[in-house]
């Protein structure tokens, strides 16, 4: 009664996100040890990417979230990085650091997917909030339109993360190209910063292929129910 045959795919794809997840976590760390020979710091390769593309603007903060809490805050202008990441001259420092400095290129550059995630967020915001509150009642109370609107409000959320997919690509690819020509990693530190952005951008990808297998679950038992 509760198994619906979309959740096998759901199922596989949670232990895709797992696995991309420990990933994110394995690569961090054993490139967290491995110091980069440019011996500089994240927050000193963060501004000199900056300030390489004339974003002397664009400050640099220390987060206090925790491990992997580093981003780039488009409101403010502030790229906020991770104590490891701002202070530590690792692989990982490095290709973190320059990952968020690529978010404050794209910004400056208007890049359209930055622009229309920011625009989104107050709708995802919202829409994740208040999706599964209308999901239950009108499924509960057999209520279709609740169910509609509640399917139309996750749409929303599930837009947002991709959307969020190309953003998180190119801010990498940004990364790598802006490490490699400021001369700040050599040839065989390229494969580890690699490694790092992928598995970081891995995670993405799982959770997005999560909430579209959601919500196209939602919509066969929604267009069941309407026969």
């Amino acid at each position: 009664m509760f198994f619906h045959e979309m959740d096998i795919l759901i199922i596989i794809a949670f232990f895709i996100a797992m696995w991309a997840q420990s990933s994110v976590q394995n690569n961090f760390h054993k490139y967290s040890r491995v110091q980069s020979g440019a011996q500089l710091t994240g927050l000193q390769v963060a501004r000199r990417i900056l300030d390489q593309n004339g974003l002397y603007d664009v400050t640099i903060e220390r987060s206090n979230r925790g491990d992997l809490s580093d981003h780039y805050d488009p409101r403010t202008d502030t790229v906020r990085l991770s104590g490891p990441v701002y202070s530590g001259s690792s692989i990982s420092s490095l290709a973190i650091a320059a990952h968020e400095v690529g978010h404050a290129i794209q910004h400056a550059h208007g890049y359209a997917f930055l622009k229309f995630r920011t625009t989104l967020v107050p709708i995802a915001s919202l829409s994740s909030r208040m999706a599964p509150i209308l999901l239950i009642m009108g499924f509960l109370f057999t209520m279709e339109p609740l169910v509609g609107v509640g399917i139309g409000l996750f749409a929303a959320a599930v837009l947002f993360q991709l959307v969020t997919l190309p953003v998180e690509y190119d801010a990498s690819a940004r990364a790598k190209n802006e490490l490699v020509s400021l001369g700040l990693v050599t040839r065989n530190e390229e494969t580890g910063i690699g490694k790092v952005l992928n598995a970081a951008a891995l995670t993405y990808v799982a959770s997005t292929l999560i909430a579209v297998l959601q919500l196209l679950k939602l919509i066969m038992i929604f267009g069941g129910r309407r026969r």
